[in-house]
């Protein structure tokens, strides 16, 4: 070989070297950065595992917080502290007033429809909503004002002794759901002439329990309301001031109908208890008991105020009967 060849040789290996060293040191350098990339992803996972593991830790501990201040917040109160000698006192006057402001206003309010009659019917039916109303105003103030008791506590109790209290007085529910019902369907109102079952009179007072009636001898009658619910109701009346009072004669066979209504209606038009913006009528029926015949007179008018409805009909039959004697219609110890 000549001196140019081996030179060339030379550079050729040379060269040759060099790629292979810069090559090498680039492979070095790729796999040390992804060695480290490697290691920086598994730092990473880890420390978002962590995270993970924290936040569930966090999680339970904070949901086992709730439960157990849940848990705290249902269990039976402090009796002392929901019940004491300072708050039954207070309860206790709280419950004396309001007895006395709704007792108040019910004298009130029946005083002012007793001065004004043609309102009287109208103001009175004011008087079971102020009671119910006004008591359970009182009830939920002595319960949420006074004794403050918690709320989960309430509904625990409700919820333990609700079906054992239903189960003790159903008849008491009964009636108190009956009350309910008249104050809302409104069959009748206090003031209205009312017949239930056997009792005919003016209802006095519609309570929870029972309606009060005062019969035509002064006798109060209480009606449990859950038995107004399971019967007929007659209401002679229906909230109108004026109602109508039916007055019976019985007359021989030959009685001349036509004289008998003349003198029946003349004779109820002059009492001062009719009502003359209705009409006055007199019906004939012919009636047979055992071997007797005779005519049954049914004589109709109205009353001015239903207070006085059995004074009305007094009056009216005694004025009748006593033109019937007068005019022959009648003998004496028929």
């Amino acid at each position: 070989m000549n001196g140019m060849t081996i030179k060339r040789l030379v550079i050729l290996i040379s060269g040759m070297l060099i790629i292979s060293a810069w090559f090498s040191g680039n492979v070095c350098a790729l796999s040390i950065v992804a060695g480290d990339s490697e290691n920086i992803a598994g730092t990473t996972l880890i420390q978002d595992s962590l995270s993970v593991t924290s936040v569930a830790v966090d999680n339970a501990a904070a949901g086992s917080s709730k439960d157990e201040s849940l848990a705290e917040r249902l269990q039976r109160p402090d009796i002392a502290r929901v019940i004491s000698l300072q708050k039954i006192f207070w309860a206790l006057v709280v419950g004396i007033i309001s007895w006395l402001v709704i007792n108040f206003l019910i004298r009130v309010t029946s005083a002012f429809g007793e001065r004004h009659p043609n309102r009287r019917i109208a103001v009175k039916r004011l008087i079971p909503i102020i009671r119910i109303a006004g008591w359970t105003f009182v009830t939920y103030l002595i319960i949420v004002g006074v004794f403050q008791p918690p709320v989960e506590t309430v509904f625990a109790f409700f919820a333990s002794v609700g079906v054992a209290i239903g189960f003790a007085s159903q008849d008491l529910l009964k009636n108190i759901f009956g009350g309910l019902v008249i104050l809302f369907d409104r069959p009748f109102h206090v003031g209205d002439k009312i017949e239930v079952g056997k009792y005919y009179g003016e209802v006095l007072e519609i309570g929870l329990r029972s309606t009060r009636i005062v019969t035509a001898d002064d006798s109060i009658v209480a009606v449990p309301n859950g038995e107004m619910m399971n019967q007929s109701i007659s209401n002679s009346n229906s909230g109108e001031s004026n109602c109508q009072v039916v007055a019976e004669f019985y007359l021989p066979l030959g009685t001349d109908t036509g004289k008998a209504r003349s003198i029946a209606t003349e004779a109820a038009k002059v009492s001062r208890y009719v009502y003359l913006n209705k009409p006055v009528v007199a019906v004939f029926f012919h009636e047979v008991e055992g071997p007797r015949t005779y005519i049954k007179m049914r004589l109709k008018a109205y009353v001015s105020d239903i207070r006085d409805e059995f004074a009305f009909k007094s009056d009216m039959s005694e004025l009748v009967i006593r033109e019937f004697l007068k005019e022959g219609l009648l003998e004496e110890g028929w």
